[in-house]
């Protein structure tokens, strides 16, 4: 799996356990809606570190603590 699928996951996976929906992200984030459902999109390939980080701000987390994963540590190189 991709980085930004695993971005992805693991978003969707601390809102499912905090009971947080999308919008409710984006306003804790200070994003629009717009933006964190591009991201969640198939459509989308990729997503910055910038919105990252705002979601996490959002979330009251760090980055290490988001990213401190296993299914991160295990990620395929994305350059083939």
């Amino acid at each position: 799996m991709g980085v930004k699928k695993e971005v992805v996951k693991r978003f969707k996976q601390i809102c499912e356990e905090r009971n947080i929906k999308l919008n409710e992200l984006a306003t804790l984030a200070g994003v629009t809606p717009s933006t964190v459902y591009s991201m969640f999109s198939d459509a989308r390939k990729d997503v910055s570190i910038i919105t990252i980080k705002k979601l996490c701000d959002g979330l009251e987390m760090t980055l290490p603590e988001f990213f401190n994963t296993q299914s991160f540590e295990e990620l395929e190189q994305e350059i083939k």
